[in-house]
């Protein structure tokens, strides 16, 4: 049988937009998994908007956090 991955939240904080409207510097951001766009060095992130967006990854610096804050940020809309 096949192994499947658990699903990991990944979260960043934004350090640069250039897009004021969908990007807030200094807030936490939750982060999808993207392969393809990881090669690219872009990163899909859930933007100010709601919706799931390729941004450059250097627009974001990725944090880690302990489980219990990592399940209150994602109960937050």
């Amino acid at each position: 049988m096949g192994r499947t991955k658990k699903k990991i939240s990944q979260f960043a904080i934004c350090v640069y937009t250039d897009d004021p409207d969908l990007l807030t510097p200094r807030r936490i951001y939750k982060v999808l998994p993207d392969d393809a766009a990881a090669r690219s060095n872009y990163i899909r992130v859930v933007d100010n908007d709601g919706e799931d967006y390729l941004y450059p990854a250097e627009y974001f610096v990725f944090v880690d956090f302990p489980p219990s804050i990592k399940q209150v940020l994602l109960q937050v809309p």
